[in-house]
């Protein structure tokens, strides 16, 4: 006779312990991998998983973050983990090529409707679509605006932002002569994936094209007077010498401090460089779009990433659910404040608006625009080539021209 025979209370609560256990089992739980900088903040993203998680309480999401340098690397790795690695996971606009041809990711074409694609901005569809499939859904949308320091453009009597990128050259001068700032641009420049954004930004400015006849091509006169002016403004003492070893958390930084006039960053910065807790110049930002050098025009990157779901993941419904929820319109308008949302509706949302109105007017005419990076199932080799090309001119060691040459002749034998 069981020990436990006489004891029908000590029984019944064995019973619900094994079936509490066998709930708490029944628990699908899903892997998600995601970036640690710029775009959506750690706790913003575990605060928008939390309230999925309440609103599906048979799934949890175990949850990592890692620096955008390691987030390529990371996803490549994780194949051979089969179904311990990830099932979703954030990637960068020009990785579908290679994880489409590798099979990396599901193919979600068939539950994307019509109705959904016109909703969405086509500068976001791009941020998935390759090979015309869907590999994901997009979530961050985003580009690179150039911020200014309005009390320092009114020290200085300069009494509109620049157009032009010539004009920042020529107001950057002035701020610098008059000692209202010793640096006046800062940008990412370290030898990183933020030196091919801004150096693709000034590409789009000058009207540049990475392709001639099909084939990869970074000696365009675009792409060369886009690297010609990053080297001229450091020549002219107008642009900060530590922006060769700075990525985008620097360029907020320095801007937050007071110790630039002008910075070219993602949307995320123009909220944080307005919140007094951490930055001495709130209420002093300004935005507008990257300047073209076409009377009119604007320029702009496509810097938007997608959520996608793994080809080895064992639990593919769990994982889409979750990232249809990340990427819903109520979610991303909630957290609009660090990202701007994919769905155009939103761009006329009294409550998305309130506060952060300049950086929405200058969003609506850049998101329209935005250069996508070179695309190419290689694209990791090709920027490692670019960033270091770009960094020998940077450092006088090179001209852009050689450089230019240099990065063509690497990219047609990859492509």
């Amino acid at each position: 006779m069981s020990r436990f025979s006489s004891h029908p209370g000590r029984c019944l609560l064995l019973l619900l312990a094994l079936g509490a256990a066998g709930t708490a089992s029944a628990k699908t739980q899903i892997n998600a991998l995601f970036m640690s900088q710029a775009a959506y903040s750690e706790s913003d993203v575990r605060a928008m998983t939390s309230d999925f998680e309440k609103a599906n309480p048979d799934v949890s999401v175990n949850l990592e973050f890692v620096p955008y340098e390691a987030l390529h690397d990371k996803i490549v790795a994780a194949r051979g983990a089969g179904s311990n690695g990830y099932d979703v996971v954030l990637f960068d606009d020009m990785w579908p090529a290679e994880f489409g041809k590798f099979n990396m990711l599901k193919d979600v074409s068939g539950q994307i409707t019509a109705e959904e694609k016109a909703q969405v901005f086509d500068g976001a569809w791009s941020t998935v679509t390759w090979n015309g499939k869907q590999w994901g859904m997009p979530w961050i949308l985003d580009t690179k605006y150039l911020y200014y320091n309005k009390a320092m453009l009114e020290k200085a009597g300069i009494k509109a932002p620049p157009t032009t990128w010539q004009q920042v050259m020529e107001q950057s001068k002035i701020l610098k002569d008059k000692g209202i700032v010793k640096y006046p641009l800062v940008w990412s420049w370290s030898q990183a994936e933020a030196l091919v954004c801004d150096y693709t930004t000034l590409v789009s400015a000058w009207g540049g094209q990475f392709y001639k006849d099909g084939k990869l091509n970074f000696s365009d006169p675009g792409s060369v007077s886009a690297v010609t002016y990053m080297k001229t403004s450091l020549d002219q003492g107008v642009s900060n010498p530590n922006s060769r070893e700075y990525l985008e958390e620097d360029v907020r930084k320095v801007f937050s401090n007071g110790d630039a006039a002008f910075a070219l960053n993602w949307t995320y910065m123009y909220n944080m460089a307005n919140d007094a807790k951490q930055s001495k110049v709130a209420g002093q930002v300004g935005v507008v779009p990257a300047p073209s050098e076409k009377p009119g025009a604007v320029a702009a990157m496509n810097g938007s990433m997608g959520l996608g779901v793994t080809q080895a993941s064992s639990h593919p419904d769990q994982a889409w659910q979750y990232v249809r929820y990340l990427t819903s319109q109520p979610v991303q308008n909630k957290y609009a404040r660090l990202s701007l949302p994919i769905w155009k509706s939103s761009y006329d949302d009294p409550a998305v608006q309130k506060g952060q109105e300049s950086l929405i007017a200058a969003a609506k005419p850049a998101l329209n625009v935005m250069l996508m990076r070179p695309i190419t199932a290689d694209y990791s080799r090709l920027s490692n080539t670019l960033q270091q090309q770009l960094q020998q001119v940077l450092q006088g060691q090179q001209t852009p021209e050689s450089a230019m040459q240099a990065v063509t002749k690497s990219a047609q034998r990859l492509h």
